[in-house]
């Protein structure tokens, strides 16, 4: 995995924090710390997408948000449990590694031209 992929986890991981945040913010320095989670996530997908298709790398980026933010919720703030929440992030999760596996590496093609 290279770098560009990496920084697309990256920017995923940081949008649970920004994500789980906006339902928990309840005065100004937390809106504030939203914002420049926000504004961080987007800069660090800007820098992945120099070398990865827009369209996979934010759908990763979207998946790992989504899902991430399912898990932190249910795990740390006791929301409910049900196994179809879990059936449908395994097969989220299922879709944004296929979409991984199936683009290819840029750095693979400008080698081979």
């Amino acid at each position: 995995m290279n770098l560009h992929w990496m920084l697309v986890i990256v920017a995923g991981i940081i949008e649970i924090l920004w994500a789980t945040g906006l339902k928990h913010a309840s005065n100004l320095i937390t809106w504030l710390g939203i914002a420049v989670l926000i504004y961080i996530s987007f800069v660090v997908l800007l820098k992945a997408l120099e070398k990865v298709p827009v369209a996979t790398a934010y759908a990763v980026f979207t998946g790992i948000g989504t899902a991430g933010t399912v898990l932190v919720e249910t795990v740390i703030f006791g929301e409910s449990f049900s196994w179809s929440k879990l059936l449908f992030i395994g097969l989220l999760l299922a879709g944004v590694i296929g979409l991984k596996l199936v683009t290819a590496d840029p750095d693979k093609k400008e080698e081979a031209i």
